[in-house]
């Protein structure tokens, strides 16, 4: 996931009325996407245009300061590793809360990702119950999962956009811009989806994080766009391992 996790709007899933679901967004926040490794400075310069952009909420507006991703996995600080359950909180009171486990582990490099499918599939299974079926990687692009739905729908998640920052050794923010498509019977259904998240250490068992999502219309209506829809919401991860990763 990138975690970003938690975020409930999305375009596409307004249109599935025939679903009854009102929120696909945590499918859509949970694809892993690409930062590269950065030095301190770096990260912390790259905070500054997040927090601009979190001021501006919910007045938000494309095109976006997120730069296009590459090919690779989001890298976490080193503290998201190891196995967190996970609850989302809609401070408006208008959805119920969610639960569930992510999990987040070193790659080959020593770096901390997430496990894109497990996580995946867990979120939107909390959300969705038996109407997901399942969720797929692309393994040729770690920015794009694809969802399979009951009555014969497909969600289609790809990032194209992307930014990353550390505002502190222990407060991380993401934001990325994703491209939505809901196939199945008729037209295909497209939206865009923007989800900033400021995480937060609180101990090394304890990670709180506040998120903010505003949806899009199609890039074909033009690549310059209002938002149509926004939403704020809160994430907190406790530890389940038994033993804290050093």
């Amino acid at each position: 996931m990138e975690l970003m996790l938690g975020a409930r709007i999305s375009a596409a899933c307004h249109a599935c009325t025939t679903m009854g679901i009102a929120l696909l967004r945590s499918l859509l926040v949970a694809v892993l996407v690409l930062v590269m490794p950065a030095s301190p400075a770096l990260a912390a310069a790259d905070a500054e245009p997040l927090e601009q952009r979190l001021a501006a909420w919910p007045s938000w507006s494309l095109p976006a300061p997120l730069p296009r991703p590459g090919q690779g996995d989001l890298i976490y600080p080193a503290w998201f590793a190891g196995r967190w359950q996970a609850t989302n909180h809609d401070p408006s009171g208008t959805e119920p809360d969610l639960h569930y486990e992510v999990r987040f582990s070193a790659n080959p490099q020593g770096q901390v990702v997430g496990d894109r499918a497990f996580n995946a599939a867990a979120i939107g299974q909390a959300l969705l119950g038996e109407q997901l079926l399942q969720v797929r990687n692309d393994p040729h692009n770690p920015n794009r999962q694809l969802a399979l739905l009951a009555g014969d729908q497909q969600l289609e998640s790809t990032v194209v956009g992307r930014r990353t920052g550390l505002s502190s050794t222990q407060c991380f923010l993401a934001d990325e811009l994703a491209l939505q498509v809901m196939h199945g019977p008729g037209d295909p259904r497209v939206s865009r989806v923007e989800t900033l998240s400021r995480y937060a250490l609180v101990s090394p068992n304890r990670i709180e994080a506040e998120q903010w999502q505003a949806s899009y219309g199609s890039p074909a209506q033009g690549l310059a766009a209002e938002a149509r829809r926004s939403w704020r919401g809160e994430l907190v991860l406790e530890r389940l391992d038994q033993e804290r990763p050093t």
